[in-house]
């Protein structure tokens, strides 16, 4: 027989006779199938409470600076002991974050900015500071912040929600570097499109509000100092922290589904007729601060994290990834407080068992912990520790699109699966109707002589399923082989 391939997951449309499946899980898309999640391994001591907020710094001799905040607090992390320090203003503590909110950070070149609506904006010089202190030029407290161009740009405003504002030229912390009129510092005032809820920066800005997206760019020398176009309108932002920018690319989750903008582009739908439906009836629209996105700066992918109407309070559950090269998405079951790409600090030999009790109980080899690399994929868990997706691969689980014969009846004698894991478990899912409840047989583990899981159903329609226990080393999966006959009519 031929190739069976698991396909693209697309579980909002029907699978039969098609190219695509329903059900996937912990596994990334490739070219050619499937390849494993890894799971999230411990990498600090724990923050005091659970992470609101995360982000990392370069100083400008390369080296990382890591914060993270809580409802009330503000951390450095220690590079030597990966301990966390208490950098709160004066060591007190904020008034505490709105319950649907998390802390934002942006960085300008030794300043390090942070925001939430019910303190006034913080900053940090990493040349300088031992803690965060009230900014400059009296700037409104905001619940959002970005830099777009040389611009500190400022939303969701405490006294103004339907205005954004941005600091001077090159200016982000001095006396009048919120003062309006002084060099080109502004704000603008938006008359419809319903209340501003994030900024994303770049070279450009786009605007995002609760029925309308405008871009924003700058202008030299003119006295508006920026154009602010509209480019979608009945169309906005349905969570404020569901923003993501991947390069020259921005993604977010909109009243309508997942939209992507390309540079000089229109919104345009990337989960229609894909994921909006099945993701829309999962999401815990009470709880939105968890909805979350963040880009791999190390691939082509992106992901979100969200907590479903069955997970745990103060958690998101799930993770729900984005590979913008392939056009593809794919589901990650992942608890945690906090998603994030981070760069990972330095750590010497003698502070380890700041971490771990002995080497040999570490989740992270020695490797791992270079000097400085490139930025990855992080999480804070449910136990306020930071982690790096870098553990065993978690437990995988595809199935094909399910097959038949119109009115003809099959026999199922087995399938070899296309994959280079050693250990694997295959199953048959079958039904008589379209609208009958589907029976799984019993797991057959892939024989290491002939490399086929074998199993006998008469039915009418079939898929296939393959589970990948979790801590198996393989690369990919690609589908399978089925081993079918005809039966006859009936």
């Amino acid at each position: 027989m031929p190739l069976l391939q698991f396909g693209e997951w697309r579980p909002d449309v029907a699978d039969y006779g098609g190219q695509t499946t329903h059900t996937i899980q912990n596994v990334i898309q490739r070219g050619d199938g499937y390849g494993p999640f890894p799971s999230a391994s411990v990498y600090t001591s724990a923050l005091a409470a659970t992470c609101r907020g995360a982000f990392y710094a370069l100083k400008s001799d390369g080296s990382v600076i890591v914060f993270a905040g809580t409802e009330t607090k503000l951390y450095q992390l220690n590079n030597t002991d990966y301990t966390w320090t208490d950098v709160s203003k004066s060591a007190g503590t904020y008034t505490a974050l709105s319950s649907d909110a998390q802390w934002r950070f942006a960085q300008t070149g030794n300043l390090v900015f942070a925001t939430q609506k019910n303190a006034p904006l913080q900053v940090f010089d990493l040349s300088s500071s031992t803690a965060f202190a009230d900014a400059a030029g009296s700037p409104p407290q905001a619940a959002y912040i970005d830099v777009v161009g040389r611009f500190l740009v400022l939303s969701g405003l405490l006294s103004a929600p339907y205005r954004i504002q941005w600091s001077g030229l090159n200016s982000f912390n001095g006396s009048q570097s919120w003062t309006a009129g002084v060099n080109s510092s502004d704000y603008q005032d938006f008359p419809d499109g319903g209340i501003v809820r994030g900024v994303a920066g770049g070279e450009f800005g786009y605007i995002f509000q609760d029925q309308a997206i405008r871009r924003m760019t700058f202008v030299p020398g003119s006295p508006l100092v920026f154009q602010i176009d509209r480019i979608a309108q009945d169309m906005g932002l349905f969570a404020p922290y569901s923003i993501i920018r991947a390069g020259e690319l921005v993604f977010f989750y909109s009243s309508k589904g997942f939209y992507q903008i390309a540079p000089g582009s229109l919104p345009q739908q990337i989960g229609r007729e894909k994921v909006d439906r099945t993701f829309l009836t999962e999401l815990d629209r009470g709880n939105l601060q968890l909805f979350m996105g963040a880009a791999d700066p190390r691939s082509s992918r992106i992901y979100w994290a969200y907590k479903s109407s069955a997970g745990t309070a103060g958690l998101y559950d799930k993770l729900i990834g984005y590979d913008y090269m392939l056009a593809r998405f794919f589901p990650i079951s992942m608890s945690g407080e906090y998603l994030l790409g981070i760069s990972q600090t330095g750590l010497t030999l003698e502070s380890l068992d700041s971490i771990s009790s002995s080497i040999d109980s570490m989740t992270l080899t020695l490797d791992a912990y270079a000097t400085a690399v490139q930025p990855e994929n992080a999480q804070f868990g449910s136990d306020h520790k930071l982690s790096f997706f870098r553990g065993i691969s978690l437990e995988a689980t595809m199935v094909t699109p399910e097959q038949g014969a119109d009115a003809q009846r099959i026999y199922v004698n087995g399938f070899r699966p296309i994959s280079d894991a050693g250990s694997l478990y295959g199953s048959l899912i079958y039904r008589d109707t379209q609208f009958s409840t589907t029976t799984t047989t019993s797991e057959a583990a892939v024989s290491t002589r002939t490399g086929r899981c074998d199993m006998r159903r008469d039915t009418r329609y079939a898929r296939v399923k393959v589970r990948i226990p979790s801590a198996t080393t393989w690369t990919f999966c690609a589908g399978v082989e089925p081993d079918v006959t005809a039966t006859g009519l009936q």
